[in-house]
């Protein structure tokens, strides 16, 4: 049975949900206390239409949360990670991941700590595991650090060149560029890392 191509309405009503989305992520990202009024203004549409995608704030929230994560694992889609050296796929994961500072920040201002227990691992937490346990047993990555801390660090990272274009006005391009830098010498094996024996352990290896 052949499967049906989506409908010239649900392609419309796709499409303005996604405009919603981003224009949230721009208003909120600015400002959380935003009036959901602005949001649509910005998404251009009227403010009861917004309601009809998202009855209240924290409806629209927790939309915001789901398709940040379905961002976050396109950008590790995109930036292939199975693929060549893992430093190299790390870095590559890592400039992916930076152009999604917005959104990451806005719903997941504790994105740092570990997820609680129980909680569904996403594509790319699946990812990442194979990709640091790779470059740790390839050595391209220090094995001195357990894949937990690794995987920590490299968010942290992340949000110090977010918040460093936020909060002191640096560019994006110079943020990048001290975010992969700062990963490379960190993780990678040619810095001098640590003092011997296994740094960050009590994580996964």
């Amino acid at each position: 049975m052949l499967k049906q191509m989506p409908s010239e309405e649900s392609r419309t009503r796709s499409r303005t949900r996604l405009a919603i989305l981003d224009a949230a992520v721009a208003v909120l990202g600015e400002d959380q206390s935003a009036p959901l009024s602005q949001v649509a203004t910005v998404a251009g549409v009227a403010r009861s239409t917004l309601q009809r995608y998202f009855a209240d704030r924290s409806a629209l929230l927790a939309a915001l949360s789901t398709y940040a994560t379905e961002k976050i694992d396109d950008a590790t889609h995109r930036a292939h990670v199975e693929d060549g050296p893992a430093l190299k796929a790390l870095l590559r994961l890592a400039r992916e991941l930076f152009d999604l500072g917005d959104i990451v920040m806005l719903v997941a201002p504790g994105w740092e700590n570990e997820a609680e227990e129980g909680e569904e691992e996403s594509a790319t937490d699946v990812a990442l595991r194979s990709l640091l346990g790779r470059g740790r047993a390839e050595g391209t990555l220090d094995a001195r650090f357990t894949a937990a801390w690794m995987e920590q660090l490299m968010w942290s990272t992340l949000y110090t060149a977010w918040t460093h274009v936020r909060d002191h006005g640096a560019s994006k391009h110079d943020s990048l560029a001290a975010c992969l830098l700062s990963l490379s010498k960190a993780l990678g094996t040619g810095g001098q890392v640590g003092t011997g024996g296994q740094v960050g352990t009590g994580g996964q290896d």
